[in-house]
């Protein structure tokens, strides 16, 4: 990864790389931190959102939610939220579950060529029993031939790199078990792996092994993402340094403090503010970060209102909308030192003008006191 030059001074010391990173979207990504797969979450108006926090230069891969292979193919792309995309994004790699080669060939065609995808990813790191229940996400771990074999049909149909994100091996031969499967997939044609360290039956409980990453790093000749445990930059340093991975994936600390792009692009040294905070340095207190948590979701919110107006036929409505503005506090507004009562207020929100209502008076009303930003929060929840 090649830093692209910038004018910001970091805040801290430049850190240095540890490893000589791996190409990762055949080398156009170049900054090593990236959003995970949510679902619920990792839709446009959060992904745009998130976006604007990306230091000037910065390319670096962005998710859709998990999309159903066997639903692709006779979807409406401009009506099913899951799918909606802003014109402005690039490096969308769309996640899908799947197991079949009919419905992976046209699901991969039609993202492909019709959508506009950079590259597939495969999920095989899902334990949600409804995926499980298709043979999909985390279930395709147990038969390391029938993994290889989905990663090797998706490869037939497409010219895009194809990557799959994969959890632990369960056990004291987990590793063992791990190496062997990330190896099948890799001989099969995926161009990197990312690897959620916790096992299925741990799902969010207990600490992410990284030295699984580390391990996995070292035994596969492709790119390797880590994921798992990252709330802050320093986490996510911390990760690059002690695994050698290639890139971080973060997932619900970076819906909470999107800013940690930011915040890594000071660190790493040479990169210049998002476009539009030319001249400021990030937010790092915890009272910098409280308000700039604000300012963010209140982006979300009209962001929500500008990509997913309600349509008559559409496949959303002003309810959904709030009910998933609901969904991004409960899971960002947990790191601030008063978010549940956020959570509790905006549960009376009956329509998206509601919504900015109450989130505008509880940051800024008369009776707004300050809101700061806690480091850390439970992830188990």
């Amino acid at each position: 990864m090649n830093l692209a030059p910038g004018s910001a001074a970091p805040t801290t010391k430049p850190v240095k790389m540890t490893a000589t990173p791996r190409p990762i979207l055949r080398g156009a990504v170049n900054f090593p931190v990236m959003l995970a797969p949510m679902v619920g979450l990792s839709h446009v108006s959060l992904r745009m959102a998130v976006r604007e926090y990306l230091p000037q230069g910065a390319i670096t891969m962005w998710p859709t939610e998990m999309l159903n292979s066997r639903r692709l193919p006779i979807e409406r792309f401009d009506l099913v939220p899951e799918i909606l995309r802003s014109p402005a994004e690039t490096h969308m790699v769309p996640q899908i579950l799947g197991n079949e080669e009919e419905p992976i060939r046209k699901s991969v065609a039609r993202l492909e060529g019709e959508w506009g995808a950079s590259g597939i990813d495969i999920n095989m790191g899902c334990p949600v029993r409804k995926a499980l229940s298709h043979n999909y996400g985390v279930s395709l771990m147990g038969d390391k031939g029938y993994a290889a074999e989905v990663v090797r049909m998706t490869v037939r149909h497409t010219s895009l790199p194809v990557s799959v994100k994969l959890r632990a091996g369960k056990g004291e031969s987990g590793t063992q078990f791990l190496l062997e499967f990330a190896k099948g997939l890799v001989e099969a044609g995926a161009e990197s792996l990312t690897l959620h360290p916790r096992s299925a039956e741990q799902k969010r409980r207990g600490k992410a092994d990284w030295e699984q990453i580390r391990i996995l790093r070292e035994n596969v000749p492709c790119a390797v993402i880590g994921n798992g445990d990252v709330q802050t930059a320093e986490d996510a340093l911390r990760m690059l340094s002690e695994t050698g991975c290639d890139a971080v994936m973060v997932g619900r600390a970076l819906t909470a403090r999107p800013w940690m792009l930011w915040q890594l692009g000071e660190d790493l040294g040479s990169w210049a503010p998002p476009i539009g905070r030319e001249g400021e340095l990030a937010p790092r207190t915890s009272e910098e970060e409280g308000r700039e948590y604000a300012r963010f979701a209140l982006r979300v919110l009209s962001l929500m209102q500008e990509f997913h107006p309600p349509r008559e036929k559409a496949h959303w409505s002003e309810e959904l909308l709030v009910r998933k503005f609901r969904f991004f506090l409960k899971n960002s507004a947990p790191w601030l030192y008063y978010g549940h009562d956020l959570e509790a207020r905006a549960s009376r929100a009956t329509s998206l003008s509601h919504m900015r209502d109450i989130v505008s008076d509880f940051f800024y009303g008369p009776q707004a006191a300050s809101q700061p930003m806690s480091a850390r929060t439970d992830l188990r929840y």
